[in-house]
């Protein structure tokens, strides 16, 4: 191409001060660039941008929107907005969402995620370990509580606490608040001993709802723990297991990731405890040395003398 250029303006045909015009007429006249529309002075796009920044919050873990939160006025108004802290609740439970709460999402974060458990607020002197296993629904009323990872039999209305403890290892608990519960596996020091060097032989399944630690009953003690029923395993137990079912999704297929035990439990030379999540269970379970058997028992907590159950406990002790 720039032989040809050449050869165009050295021909003899062409008129010279008509060349010159020509060059003349292609000279840069100006040095400044120019500049994109979103530069422009008269651009309409915002930095402060409600929409971007709403999308970009949905990426985000709590740490950094607090941190972001912190910037400015604009950011703190944008990013506490309770919608985005409802989507990164949600997003990080994993659990679909719950038709209504009694507290802000961002008040719900916090309580969640802050690392704070049952014990912390009592009976400090009895816990030993924890561990967050993750939240699950309740979309009925009615909670199923089992010893035992096997899918229980049709549960009769009229059969006695007594007799299906007994029978299929498990118990019945009714008017549970619905919507999503966390689940902590603990591990705390036996309640027949206050030896400091107990080394705990009880583990207990806790879980609660997600706006418990929030709760002004709760908070104050005035809510407590009830004794549900308890059972006794007298013989060699293999493990210790514990789960809760919503009764309304016992036969749901991700529940029954939960009944296949074989999947998720340890060896049976492992002695760590393992536990299953699912959108509407969560169970446990911790290989046992040699034992003489172990004795279950159920707790729940009402919201108030006649109030929704929101809290239960699951713990195995051995014999």
């Amino acid at each position: 191409m720039g032989k040809q250029l050449r050869s165009d303006t050295t021909s003899p045909t062409v008129d010279v001060p008509a060349a010159k015009r020509i060059r003349r007429s292609k000279t840069i006249c100006s040095c400044s660039s120019p500049r994109p529309p979103f530069l422009s002075a008269h651009s309409t796009f915002s930095w402060y941008d409600e929409d971007i920044w709403t999308e970009i919050a949905k990426f985000l873990d709590g740490k950094s929107l607090i941190m972001l939160a912190a910037t400015n006025q604009w950011f703190s108004r944008a990013i506490m907005d309770d919608g985005i802290w409802k989507f990164v609740c949600i997003r990080d439970l994993q659990v679909p969402p719950p038709q209504r709460v009694a507290f802000s999402w961002s008040q719900l974060y916090k309580s969640v995620f802050d690392g704070s458990h049952s014990y912390m607020f009592r009976q400090q002197e009895k816990h030993i370990d924890w561990m967050r296993i993750g939240a699950f629904s309740f979309d009925s009323s009615v909670a199923i509580l089992a010893e035992r990872l096997s899918f229980p039999g049709k549960i009769k209305e009229r059969e006695t606490l007594e007799k299906m403890l007994r029978s299929q290892g498990c118990c019945v608990v009714e008017n549970v608040k619905p919507g999503i519960w966390i689940a902590d596996l603990q591990l705390v020091r036996c309640p027949v001993c206050d030896l400091n060097t107990c080394d705990g032989t009880m583990q207990t399944l806790d879980a609660r709802h997600i706006e418990l630690f929030l709760c002004e009953g709760y908070k104050n003690g005035s809510w407590d723990y009830q004794l549900v029923g308890s059972h006794d395993i007298k013989k060699r137990a293999d493990g210790a297991a514990g789960a809760i079912f919503d009764a309304k999704h016992l036969e749901d297929s991700s529940t029954s990731a939960v009944f296949d035990y074989k999947s998720w439990i340890g060896k049976p030379n492992d002695w760590q405890p393992k536990a299953m999540i699912a959108f509407h269970a969560v169970a446990v379970n911790t290989n046992l040395q040699e034992n003489e058997g172990i004795n279950v028992k159920y707790h729940a907590m009402r919201a108030g003398p006649d109030g929704e159950v929101v809290s239960i406990r699951i713990s195995q002790q051995l014999l």
